[in-house]
């Protein structure tokens, strides 16, 4: 019935896309043809041979081929995991998929250059750790690339800075202030509102609950950020000093100034040249010694089929709506399993709404893992992991199936992987994270919110009849009680003693070593490095390598990747999410970002005991 409603649905939707995709194409029939220099390509390598060859005439030579540039645009927050597909394609490039596009440029015979236009960036770092990465197998391949920028900020500049050459036009702006973090604590509006967090947790440093509990930084709290932020400055310092060939005290004077026009970043050696796009292009030329150039915008993207006319395109539209293809190729070469784990760990199965932030699901987790597991073509995993944790038991039964696989597994880190995101790395036989990737956050919370004083603010009574002396210890309308308050520390205690030991075992430490670490500290993956926590620094490019190396395969050998849990169709995200929008993401990101913190809150409110790093760091 569910898929018949689904139907009716999209058959409903045909007619409005139908009219609309007929009069964008009348209305492109009517627009002057591009010059074919200009015509966007998906592939370089096929259409230069019968596109960039004039014929030559009775007596006349065929003109060279024109050097062909690959012009990528980077913007957004690029998603990780598969691609979600859209009515169109794809809803937004993904981090792999931009990836992969680069990385295809660096093996591409046919393409000369790179020119990478980096606009408003809202990544953590383990993402730019990524995309500096695939930067540093271009310039290994010999292509120059050079960047774009228009207005900067620190993230949109760490990438630029691993190009050849940064480029900006005269109005534009560099912002790299160095580095800030601020937390806001909630206590006072809760307390003006009658509402009480009555928190519990294990760990000195397990400072989540604090904003709800407390108006200012407990001690921890702020020597754990103060930690935080050495590191992730030491760092900015440490990248832009060796991509611009300054020193560290030079780097941290133009941090303290943290704003340049175009021509006062030239002056400090920060950008290479101050020109327009079009200027860039003519610079471009010269460095190939080419007259002119081919620049391809639409570099190995897929071509979309828009024809929906007709009974066969209504069914094609059906088809893209209710369901994708399988990501498996057959064969018969060895497979890497590429299992993604991304978003709030919950019970149950993942949700992943077009509005609303995604969910990682116990079920849907270990759904993938056992598909990869059962494969007999698949001799290594790499579990993907982007998660602040979530629920304890969903973190313990992920974990579980982790150490039952008889597979090697290769945790690969990226922007933040703590407490519950720590723990499903456990299992795995090696760690890879970025410098600056979050982890750690070894430790427990739990608690409710007390509505009592709200209610008499309100006017609301509540009669009470219960038996068992605990009853109410799940009740919003007071406190724990000492007794209660008894009970469920036991229960976070052995909870965290778990947590412990387990990853006592997984990085062969004594229990009292780990526990020294843990009490609930967040680290960044080159302090987690030191301490070891983790196992290696690398890219995800990396963790594919070791996960080769670790199922006997030899560094060269060819191997299909299996990318797990599949992407949900257009109408399935629809369906997690009725109210989703995609357009209203990109409009208004700040309110869809608070939506993303209100659906934290909810989870810790819904489930007692959480595994959950509420920090978010971002370098702007």
């Amino acid at each position: 019935m569910r898929r018949l409603a689904l139907l009716g649905c999209a058959i409903s939707l045909l007619f409005i896309y139908t009219a609309a995709l007929q009069t964008a194409r009348a209305a492109e029939k009517e627009k002057p043809a591009v010059a074919k220099a200009e015509k966007p390509q998906s592939d370089a390598n096929k259409k230069d041979k019968t596109e960039d060859k004039t014929k030559a005439t009775k007596g006349e030579k065929a003109t060279a081929k024109k050097p062909v540039v690959v012009k990528l645009t980077l913007g957004g927050d690029f998603p990780e995991g598969p691609a979600a597909p859209g009515l169109f394609g794809e809803l937004k490039p993904t981090l792999a998929a931009t990836i992969q596009r680069i990385d295809a440029a660096a093996e591409d015979k046919d393409v000369s250059a790179v020119w990478l236009k980096i606009e408003d960036l809202s990544i953590g770092r383990g993402k730019i750790h990524e995309l500096r990465g695939a930067v540093a197998r271009l310039r290994k391949a010999k292509k120059p690339v050079y960047a774009e920028l228009t207005t900067a900020d620190t993230g949109a500049y760490l990438l630029a800075a691993s190009c050849d050459r940064i480029v900006m036009p005269p109005s534009g702006m560099l912002i790299v202030p160095g580095v800030r973090m601020e937390v806001i604590f909630y206590k006072g509006l809760l307390d003006k509102l009658g509402l009480q967090f009555d928190a519990l947790k294990m760990g000195k440093y397990k400072g989540a609950v604090e904003p709800l509990t407390r108006k200012e930084m407990s001690k921890p709290l702020r020597e754990s950020f103060e930690a935080l932020a050495n590191d992730n400055y030491e760092e900015i310092i440490a990248l832009i000093a060796a991509d611009r060939r300054l020193k560290d005290y030079q780097v941290k004077t133009h941090l303290d100034r943290g704003l340049f026009t175009p021509a006062d970043a030239r002056k400090a050696g920060l950008i290479d040249d101050v020109l327009y796009p079009d200027q860039l292009q003519e610079s471009l030329k010269k460095r190939l010694k080419a007259k002119e150039i081919k620049v391809v915008t639409n570099y190995k993207k897929k071509k979309i089929d828009t024809d929906f006319s007709g009974f066969s395109g209504m069914m094609k539209l059906v088809e893209l709506m209710l369901g994708g293809k399988p990501s498996e190729k057959a064969g018969k070469k060895p497979i890497i399993a590429l299992v993604y784990a991304v978003g709030p760990i919950t019970e149950g199965k993942s949700r992943s709404g077009l509005f609303d932030s995604s969910s990682l699901g116990s079920d849907t987790l270990i759904a993938a893992l056992r598909k990869a597991a059962d494969n007999p073509r698949v001799k290594a995993i790499v579990l993907r992991i982007d998660s602040p944790g979530g629920s304890a038991t969903a973190s313990d039964l992920i974990w579980r199936e982790t150490v039952r696989i008889r597979q090697p597994i290769i945790a690969s880190m990226g922007d933040v992987a703590g407490s519950g995101g720590y723990y499903i790395a456990m299992g795995a036989k090696k760690i890879f994270a970025a410098p600056c990737t979050l982890t750690g956050s070894i430790g427990v919370i739990g608690g409710k919110l007390v509505t009592r004083g709200l209610y008499d603010k309100l006017g609301l009574n509540t009669e009470v009849i219960s038996r068992g002396a605990n009853s109410g210890s799940l009740s919003s309308n007071q406190p724990f009680t000492p007794e209660e308050r008894k009970v469920w520390l036991a229960m976070l205690e052995e909870t965290y003693r778990q947590f412990v030991g387990k990853a006592a075992e997984g990085r062969n430490m004594t229990y009292s070593k780990l526990e020294e670490l843990a009490q609930g500290r967040v680290y960044t993956g080159r302090t987690a490095k030191k301490l070891g926590l983790i196992d290696q620094l690398g890219t995800l490019e990396d963790a594919i390598a070791a996960a080769k190396n670790a199922a006997g395969l030899k560094p060269g050998a060819e191997v299909d990747l299996l990318v797990l849990p599949e992407s949900k169709s257009f109408f399935e995200r629809l369906l997690d999410d009725p109210s989703a929008s995609t357009d209203l993401e990109s409009l208004l990101p700040d309110i869809v970002e608070t939506l993303r913190r209100t659906k934290l809150l909810r989870q810790l409110l819904s489930e007692r005991i959480l595994l959950w790093m509420p920090y978010e760091v971002r370098v702007k």
